[in-house]
Formats: C-alpha cells, sequence, structure tokens
C-alpha cells in the first residue's frame, strides 16, 4: 500500500488516452502479474486490450496525488457494459465462456462487468471501496438490477482449487432464475469435494478478494467453471441481483451517493 495520502477521484473515461491508460494498468495486472495474453494484447505499447473495448463504459480510479501525468494517475478499472449496448453489437463478452440466457431472457436490466483491477500499490486499502462506490452511482444512474460478469482464480488446474470451487459450487450456487451455465464445449465441474470433505479456511484464503466481496453483498456463483488459457485463469460467472443484496453492504457501497 502507498504511504502517501490518496486523493480519489472515480469517474468514467472520457476520450482515447484514458481508456488507453486503463489498457496499460490491466496490462501490468493481467500480462505482467498473471501471465495472461490475448490476440490484441500489444506487448510493444504495454496495452491489454480486445474487441469489445470500444463499446465498455470504463470506470476509473484516479490518486490525483501520484507524481505522474493524468493518465499515469489511473490507479483502477471497471470495465462495464449495459444490456441495452450489448444487444446493438450482438451480445456479451461473457457469451464466450457462459450460455448467459436466463438471463438475457428475464427482462430485467442488466451490466456485464469485467477487467476489473488495481495496481498493486492500492490492493487491501480504501481504493476498493471507492472503486465499487463508482460502480454503485452507475448502477443507480442506468438502474440496472442485475450485475454479472466472470471473476477469475490464477490457473489453470482445476484439482488445485477444489476447495474453494466446491465450496463456491455446494455453497453459492445461483438459483435457476440466475443460473448461467459454462458453455458444454468448455464446461468444468465445480463439484469437486463432497460438502464435508472441504477445508472452508484453507478454501476462502485461496478465495480472490474479489469474489470474497461479491459474496457478501448476495451474489451467486453459475454453474462450472471455464479453463482460459489464454489468460492463465480459472473463471467462474458471478451474478449479483440487486434486488437481493444484503441491505447493510448496500448501505455501506451507496451511503455516499444520497444526496
Amino acid at each position: 500500500m502507498t504511504t502517501r495520502t490518496p486523493e480519489f477521484e472515480v469517474r468514467l473515461a472520457t476520450d482515447t488516452r484514458e481508456v488507453e491508460a486503463s489498457q496499460r494498468l490491466r496490462y501490468d495486472v493481467f500480462v505482467e502479474e498473471l501471465g495472461g495474453s490475448g490476440e490484441m494484447v500489444d506487448h510493444e505499447a504495454r496495452l491489454e486490450r480486445d474487441k469489445f473495448d470500444p463499446h465498455f463504459d470504463h470506470i476509473l480510479i484516479f490518486d490525483r496525488a501520484r507524481d505522474n501525468d493524468d493518465n499515469e494517475q489511473v490507479v483502477g478499472v471497471y470495465r462495464v457494459l449495459r444490456g441495452d449496448k450489448a444487444k446493438e453489437i450482438g451480445g456479451f463478452y461473457s457469451a464466450g465462456e457462459y450460455d448467459l440466457s436466463v438471463l438475457e431472457t428475464s427482462g430485467r436490466n442488466l451490466l456485464e462487468l469485467g477487467r476489473s483491477c488495481l495496481h498493486k500499490d492500492y490492493r487491501g486499502g480504501f481504493a476498493m471501496y471507492h472503486l465499487w462506490t463508482g460502480l454503485a452511482k452507475y448502477t443507480l444512474e442506468h438502474d440496472i438490477e442485475v450485475l454479472f460478469g466472470v471473476a477469475s482464480f490464477h490457473g489453470t488446474d482445476p484439482e488445485k482449487l477444489a476447495g474453494p470451487l466446491s465450496l463456491l459450487r455446494h455453497r453459492h450456487l445461483a438459483p435457476p432464475e440466475l443460473r448461467v451455465r459454462a458453455q458444454p464445449r468448455h464446461y468444468q465441474p465445480m463439484d469437486l469435494l463432497a460438502e464435508n470433505d472441504i477445508d472452508r479456511a484453507s478454501a476462502m484464503l485461496q478465495t480472490p478478494a474479489l469474489i470474497k466481496a461479491y459474496l457478501r453483498l448476495g451474489g451467486f456463483i453459475g454453474d462450472g467453471a471455464f479453463i482460459d488459457h489464454e489468460f492463465n485463469t480459472t473463471d467462474v460467472c458471478l451474478i449479483l441481483d440487486t434486488a437481493r443484496m444484503n441491505e447493510r453492504q448496500r448501505a455501506i457501497y451507496t451511503r455516499d451517493l444520497a444526496a
């Protein structure tokens, strides 16, 4: 965590340079730290990008106390795509991994989340709170009812993730009306251990903070995992129905928006 006092600003990217700043941070996290790749990754310019980027809104968190130019002050990012926009471009990014038809035919206002990351100096502090508050504001402004998106475990060996995957499957499986399912050709079962055989403490330690944050808000997990060899991850699909959110946690992320 940085020793300076951050001066956070959270807002949408407004131009190409700011989108590129978010892609540069994504490169640092997803390519350099986690060993990911992709056909549109630009190693020379250090940009992690894909064909969906021009269609998403990019929620950015800036630290204005950083001694850099404006676009190097981007220390967090959330990439979001509304359901109406997804219809215009032919579908959601997550559809490559999951059958989303149960959500797409629900008649509810959807928001896909992705590429969430923080600069390594800002993890474990208030930066994630500010980023989530920005997401909450966006959700309220656009009357979003269901949020969803893939979240990742590092690595592609499901046996090494048997504990957390099994715990998620047994304890947090989405109800049928929200239960997206990994595409048949990529379906990786998650119930690798019987519930009584899971070391819950160890499983939770292996579970990324972002996934645990969704669970605390009352989120669910889709059926099946997706092994993403390109990004060197094992993905699960998170679904959050705003009508079922934990009220205490909802208040934490929306209390500064009342005005």
